[in-house]
C-alpha cells in the first residue's frame, strides 16, 4: 500500500450517489480539491448538502465530457453506466490520469480501503478492490482493539520528534533520532 499526499490537488468525483459520496468524504478528508461532476436531479441528499454549504470547490450539473478532465490531478468514477465509466476510464489513461472506477478493480490505478481515523493516526485496510466488507469488518474489529485517544498519543510523538530534531539537528543525526522516538 501507499498513501499517497493530495492536499491542494485537484480531485473530480463523477458521480452524486453513495460511492460517490464515500469517495467526495475521502477526498476532502485528505484536503483535496474536489470537483463534483453529477447532474443534479441525481444528487444524494448529503452529496447536495456538501455542495451547497461549500465543501466542495467546484459543482457541475451535467454529465461527463473529456474536456472535464482538463486540470485533473485524480479522478473518482462512481456512476452507474459500465460502458461511460470505461470510457472515463480510457480518457485517464490517455491523459495519465490517475483513476479509481467503481466496483471495476480493472479499471483502477488504486483502490480505497476501509479507514479508521483518530487525529494524526490513520489505518487502512484494503484488500485491492476484492473484498470490501471483509475490510470494514476487521478495520472495526481493530478500531475497538485501540486504546482510547490512541491519536492524541500520535500528537505527543511528533512533539516529541520535533523537540529531538531541534537537538540534534542536521542529516547525520537521523539514525541516531530514529532510535530515540
Amino acid at each position: 500500500m501507499l498513501a499517497w499526499q493530495v492536499k491542494g490537488k485537484s480531485v473530480l468525483v463523477i458521480g452524486g450517489g453513495h460511492v460517490a459520496a464515500g469517495r467526495i468524504v475521502n477526498a476532502l478528508e485528505a484536503d483535496a480539491n474536489v470537483t463534483v461532476l453529477a447532474p443534479r436531479k441525481g444528487l444524494l441528499p448529503e452529496v447536495a448538502h456538501r455542495i451547497d454549504t461549500g465543501q466542495i470547490t467546484t459543482y457541475k450539473d451535467k454529465e461527463f465530457e473529456e474536456a472535464d478532465l482538463n486540470g485533473v490531478d485524480l479522478c473518482f468514477a462512481a456512476i452507474d453506466s459500465p460502458d461511460v465509466s470505461s470510457r472515463i476510464w480510457r480518457a485517464c489513461k490517455e491523459r495519465r490520469i490517475p483513476v479509481n472506477v467503481a466496483d471495476v478493480p480493472g479499471e483502477c490505478d488504486f483502490y480505497f480501503g476501509s479507514q479508521h481515523r483518530d487525529g494524526p493516526l490513520q489505518i487502512m485496510i484494503s484488500t485491492n478492490g476484492t473484498a470490501p466488507k471483509l475490510a470494514n469488518l476487521i478495520r472495526v474489529y481493530i478500531a475497538r482493539c485501540l486504546p482510547r485517544n490512541a491519536g492524541s498519543g500520535c500528537s505527543n510523538v511528533g512533539r516529541l520528534r520535533r523537540k529531538l530534531r531541534a537537538i540534534s539537528p542536521g542529516h547525520t543525526e537521523v539514525s541516531k533520532r530514529m532510535k530515540w522516538s
